[in-house]
């Protein structure tokens, strides 16, 4: 008799069949906090003092466990270089991105970073982590995120983080979001889908040439309006227009693959937006695409079995690395 076992885990990453010379990722690192409190900033929790007990143990083993997960990125196909550039959201401040690149594994590479103090009220941002041997930057600036009910006057979260360089002597554009949380209604992502549309369309006027990724935890699904309609971020290929975007983790969330579990379902809220120019015959294009995983990020048996390891879950240190997984693409 034949048995079959079925256990609550993220299907394997798939991995691009193309010749790749460059790898582009992204990765909610969940919670990345110092233990000092930052002037104006509802960091409390994250104190030594708060809810999460957060000291300087803690976050140095964070910062052992992230940076393990950001070197390896993109080491599938390109074993002896991983990413070079990858975008980063829940980031208290410089001085933790500082800490960041001088791990071992990252300062190895010379890895280098993009930050910029946004308004956000807990005081996280979105950050990008580079090699500054295949990637140059040219113009980084913060697009704030703007929200539009009568009843959030006065809020503030993470803007859009546009960061412009070189990559492979090409023009390449790299925008870093995190849009608000699923606490928020459905319109507030929604807002931020035709803000980054938006975006989008002021970069391509720019520069129609330009190599466009948009990035980030969107915290809605790749089907959902905010990309889908808003962003207008299509399924296909053959719907792509040149001035459209390609969603290519819309089809990747369909065959049940996932970059967080939430109740036991798997969502994709990190994904990575291609423009046109990245599907066409000329120089830099897209060659694959997967959600980073290793066993040892992975929750085992015990009520997350099969989550992503989490720095804390039911205010138990578990000594993980994020309740989300990375995404990568890869281009020739």
């Amino acid at each position: 008799m034949l048995f079959l076992l079925f256990l609550p885990v993220f299907a394997i990453a798939k991995t691009p069949k193309k010749q790749v010379a460059y790898a582009i990722g992204f990765y909610n690192l969940e919670n990345l906090f110092d233990t000092c409190h930052d002037a104006g900033k509802n960091d409390y929790e994250f104190l030594p003092e708060g809810s999460y007990h957060w000291t300087a143990d803690k976050y140095a083993h964070k910062l052992v466990n992230l940076a393990r997960v950001l070197s390896e990125m993109g080491t599938d196909e390109l074993p002896d270089v991983g990413c070079a550039a990858i975008g980063v959201a829940e980031v208290e401040n410089a001085k933790c991105l500082t800490d960041l690149c001088n791990e071992p594994p990252l300062k190895a590479r010379g890895i280098q970073f993009v930050h910029i103090e946004g308004p956000d009220q807990r005081g996280i941002d979105c950050g990008l982590l580079y090699n500054p041997s295949l990637f140059s930057v040219r113009n980084v600036k913060l697009v704030p995120y703007i929200y539009t009910r009568p009843e959030d006057a006065g809020r503030a979260t993470r803007g859009f983080l546009i960061v412009s360089g070189t990559l492979a002597d090409e023009h390449v554009t790299i925008v870093v979001n995190h849009l608000p949380s699923r606490g928020a209604p459905s319109i507030a992502r929604e807002d931020g889908g035709q803000q980054l549309r938006v975006v989008k369309d002021s970069l391509l006027k720019d520069d129609p040439a330009v190599k466009l990724f948009i990035m980030g935890d969107m915290n809605d699904d790749p089907q959902d309006a905010s990309m889908a309609v808003c962003l207008g971020a299509k399924r296909e290929v053959s719907e792509v227009g040149k001035d459209d975007l390609w969603n290519p983790w819309w089809n990747e969330l369909a065959t049940g693959n996932g970059t967080l579990m939430y109740e036991g379902a798997r969502n994709l809220f990190d994904q990575i937006i291609l423009s046109a120019s990245l599907l066409g015959e000329k120089g830099l294009k897209y060659a694959g695409h997967q959600v980073f995983r290793r066993d040892y990020m992975i929750q085992g048996p015990g009520p997350y079995w099969g989550s992503p390891l989490r720095t804390t879950a039911g205010g138990q240190w578990l000594n993980g690395f994020s309740d989300h997984l990375p995404t990568v693409v890869y281009l020739r």
